[in-house]
């Protein structure tokens, strides 16, 4: 059994309160929940306004197929939500 792990830190420019990011994470963890059948959370940043944290993890027989569900997590913020522009990013196998 493989774990995927990634932590994503998004950017959120011309986010003024913590209710507007509030409602940008839930939307972008909930569409990863429904497009990749993965985990989301947000996990670090929760006080700041501009700067988002989210773990996303997934369980696979091979660590190939978790890898590229990880990877195309990142592809996808980064393709679909300009408004939550992708940071930094790592995968950790474990």
């Amino acid at each position: 059994m493989i774990i995927g792990a990634c932590t994503i830190v998004l950017h959120l420019p011309g986010v003024f309160s913590l209710k507007e990011k509030r409602s940008i994470v839930k939307s972008v963890l909930a569409r990863l929940r429904n497009e990749f059948n993965v985990s989301t959370a947000e996990v670090d940043a929760q006080d700041q306004h501009t700067r988002a944290v989210i773990g996303v993890a997934c369980v696979s027989g091979s660590a190939e197929y978790a890898r590229g569900q990880l990877d195309a997590v990142v592809r996808w913020l980064e393709e679909n939500r300009p408004d939550a522009p992708v940071l930094d990013y790592e995968i950790e196998l474990l």
